[in-house]
């Protein structure tokens, strides 16, 4: 990571802590209420092919004892009421602010891969993850809206898992690498700026729907 691209992390988690911080209180709070502890997930990913870091998220789901592997259709039961709600505007990736501020992330970059795909794929990782890993990035603009789509049509951790490593793994790889190729600031701030508009048009296409029914 370039010292410039680590100064625009510094600076933005910080001003986004100070802005975002109440809203995250008040988040913890409202989680605590209706769906009890824990209130964080935290599970480990890799930060280098080599290096694994604990990825922070709000709690989402029901907790099952040593729960693994990419959520599908098979985990869907498990998404409480309030954790959909969280999902659907990314407000569960709010403490990866701290992975931001500890360096552990970036806030553009491929998201860390789970240990065991990093294994299973090492020729792909080792190239991947010479980006810091990132809280949004060009793969999750692209490709997340489909891939969500692709996994929730699966019913078994082993169609998960088949559909996951044959098509998600080298798509998103495809599109990590081309921000790997041309990544700048300017490219960074191009990407945030697209998230938030994402998120703003994911939210208006939920009224318009609810609007018809």
């Amino acid at each position: 990571m370039t010292l410039r691209k680590r100064l625009f992390d510094l600076f933005f988690a910080s001003l986004l802590v100070v802005i975002l911080g109440p809203i995250l209180i008040g988040l913890l709070g409202y989680i605590w209420w209706r769906e009890g502890r824990p209130l964080f997930y935290v599970a480990e990913r890799m930060k280098t092919p080599t290096e694994p870091l604990n990825l922070w998220k709000l709690r989402t789901m029901t907790v099952v004892p040593e729960d693994q592997g990419v959520s599908g259709g098979d985990k869907s039961a498990r998404v409480t009421p309030t954790g959909r709600w969280l999902r659907a505007k990314r407000l569960d990736e709010f403490p990866q602010l701290w992975n931001i501020l500890k360096g552990d992330l970036s806030f553009v970059g491929p998201r860390p891969p789970l240990r065991e795909y990093v294994e299973r794929f090492p020729d792909i990782y080792d190239e991947v993850l010479k980006s810091r890993p990132g809280v949004t990035g060009l793969a999750t603009i692209r490709f997340h809206k489909h891939e969500d789509a692709l996994l929730q049509r699966c019913k078994t951790a082993a169609e998960t898992d088949d559909i996951y490593t044959r098509i998600c793994v080298p798509r998103k790889a495809r599109l990590d690498l081309i921000y790997q190729r041309h990544q700048s600031t300017c490219y960074d701030f191009d990407l945030v700026f697209q998230t938030i508009g994402n998120l703003f048009r994911r939210k208006s296409s939920q009224k318009r729907r609810s609007v018809r029914k």
